[in-house]
């Protein structure tokens, strides 16, 4: 087995804001009243952001620019690094969709970073995602289950990291072997008595792996 691994969430974890949240700003006017909706338990995550996602009507240079302004955390580009030059793989897991991860990715320079996520794609104005109840590890209500991945990839590594900040994490939580928790998880995980590690941001996580020595 590979030693250990680095699995994080994107929206709200590496990046500053939620692509919906963007969405829902500069485009989709009345999503508020979607949103509350949603919030309230009346539409599955995976049908609110395919809502929000076809309501963009840009043409798709414009989706890519408005992509590229999204903040992320400062410091996740050299962690990253670290991660794999002390022999870690990191992972992306994400509950929103890989088109817009991929763009960020690319434009910021970081390789070798595999993303578990929806498939998603431009098409007419907006973006689609592609969800495949048949794929393994597809969850009717996120599209994509991350404790499913996280359960495969504990089959190859001998320690799995986890980092998130709102509820989809907290399932993945339960299966990692050790997890940072941002925002909103940790009053989640508290609540439902599952151990992690409060962090604000990647320096946190940076802090807490060099003190273990898994990181120089």
């Amino acid at each position: 087995m590979k030693k250990w691994a680095f699995v994080s969430d994107f929206d709200g974890t590496i990046s500053k804001k939620d692509f919906y949240h963007l969405v829902l700003e500069k485009y989709f006017k009345d999503g508020e009243k979607l949103f509350k909706r949603w919030k309230a338990g009346e539409m599955k995550d995976i049908d609110f952001l395919r809502t929000v996602f076809s309501s963009i009507h840009q043409d798709e240079h414009q989706i890519i620019e408005d992509i590229l302004s999204i903040e992320i955390d400062d410091h996740v580009t050299s962690f990253i690094r670290k991660v794999q030059e002390e022999g870690g793989d990191f992972y992306i897991l994400s509950a929103g969709t890989d088109y817009y991860i991929h763009q960020i990715l690319n434009h910021r320079g970081i390789r070798n970073v595999k993303v578990f996520s929806n498939e998603g794609f431009y098409k007419e104005r907006n973006i689609h995602m592609t969800i495949d109840p048949q794929h393994p590890h597809h969850s009717e209500r996120y599209g994509i289950d991350k404790s499913k991945v996280i359960a495969e990839l504990k089959e190859t590594y001998e320690t799995i990291y986890f980092a998130g900040d709102s509820e989809p994490d907290s399932h993945a939580a339960k299966v990692a072997d050790v997890t940072f928790a941002m925002k909103a998880l940790q009053r989640i995980l508290k609540e439902c008595g599952t151990p992690f590690v409060g962090v604000d941001d990647f320096h946190g996580i940076d802090r807490y792996l060099t003190e273990e020595g898994r990181l120089k």
